[in-house]
């Protein structure tokens, strides 16, 4: 009888060393002069002291891709897949104002070749660039029982940094202010439960291409806005990131007691892709607009007054953006109208 070894219980250990020696020049592509060490070690090191802040806050977020992964294995299709991880995180900091500073990825799986691997690091990394991130470290754990061969999860956790006086967190938002929607690039990481159960294993892996579009990435345009001048910074008084709860939870997360966020489902072109799941699975309106973006991936709340300047600058960002409600009186909830 063979002996029992951790290989032969499923778990490679030469192999995964290996792998994260061959994706350590990968990474460095992303790192910036804070980071401190090649990924690798126990701890992971990123120094604030070139970063010019007064009064630094840290702010982090943790989160996953979903169900989305199911539509990646299905269509064997794993290079975007960690864009997605990146995005959703670093989109629900900047929320609050916060520019990314470091990234780390946590993925779990069974059995996977080494190519899904370095595929999905590979996405991991475009994001945390796309963000202006450094993506220093994270665990690659290999659990045999846990998944099936060949599936796999994808998770990340993102820490930034504020001034505390340019805190965004809502609480300036008043009756009047403008809500500005901004594009979606997708169905971004939300809502994918509903759509695997409206469309078949064939027609999922039939519009994989559309299905699996990565999750926008709203980092350097909105920070462009921000901090183009400090009087932009003042005139944004809320922003959510549109992802699970859609409309409904994400936008009321950020609203005073005293207001309601009144949405028009009618200003903005939505695409064809919610239309078709919308239709094919008889989903009535609230149920759309309660689990999936329909198009606008983050809103941003403004005075009325820079509505214009705020919208000329998005374009010159060349991100497309649409009035699409306003801040009335309330008991802070969202109606969409």
């Amino acid at each position: 009888m063979a002996k029992i070894t951790y290989k032969r219980a499923g778990v490679n250990i030469t192999a995964a060393g290996l792998f994260k020696q061959k994706i350590k020049s990968l990474v460095r592509s992303s790192f910036k002069a804070e980071v401190l060490r090649d990924i690798g070690g126990f701890g992971s090191f990123f120094s604030l002291a070139n970063n010019k802040f007064k009064n630094p806050v840290l702010v982090s977020s943790a989160d996953g891709v979903g169900t989305k992964l199911k539509i990646a294995v299905l269509a064997d299709k794993h290079d975007t897949i960690g864009i997605d991880a990146v995005a959703m995180n670093v989109n629900d900091i900047l929320c609050t104002g916060a520019r990314p500073l470091f990234f780390l990825d946590y993925i779990a799986y069974s059995r996977l070749p080494e190519s899904v691997l370095v595929d999905i690091v590979k996405g991991i990394n475009r994001g945390c660039i796309e963000s202006g991130c450094s993506l220093i470290g994270g665990e690659t754990a290999q659990m045999p029982g846990m998944y099936r061969r060949g599936e796999y999860d994808v998770a990340g956790f993102c820490v930034g940094v504020v001034e505390r006086r340019d805190i965004i967190d809502g609480s300036k938002i008043e009756t009047g202010n403008n809500i500005l929607g901004l594009e979606s690039s997708g169905i971004h990481s939300n809502g994918y439960s509903l759509v695997r159960k409206v469309l078949s294993p064939s027609e999922l892996k039939k519009m994989g291409v559309e299905l699996l579009k990565p999750t926008r990435i709203y980092v350097k345009p909105v920070l462009s806005l921000l901090y183009a001048k400090r009087y932009t910074l003042n005139a944004i008084h809320g922003i959510a990131h549109i992802t699970g709860g859609a409309f409904y939870d994400k936008i009321s997360r950020i609203l005073p007691d005293n207001v309601d966020a009144r949405i028009y489902k009618d200003s903005w072109p939505v695409p064809e892709i919610f239309r078709l799941i919308q239709n094919k699975g008889g989903i009535e309106d609230r149920e759309m607009y309660h689990t999936l973006n329909m198009g606008i991936g983050m809103v941003l709340i403004a005075d009325p007054g820079s509505l214009k300047m705020v919208v000329t600058r998005l374009k010159e960002l060349k991100l497309k953006s649409w009035f699409i409600g306003e801040i009335v009186k309330g008991y802070g909830k969202v109606e969409i109208v």
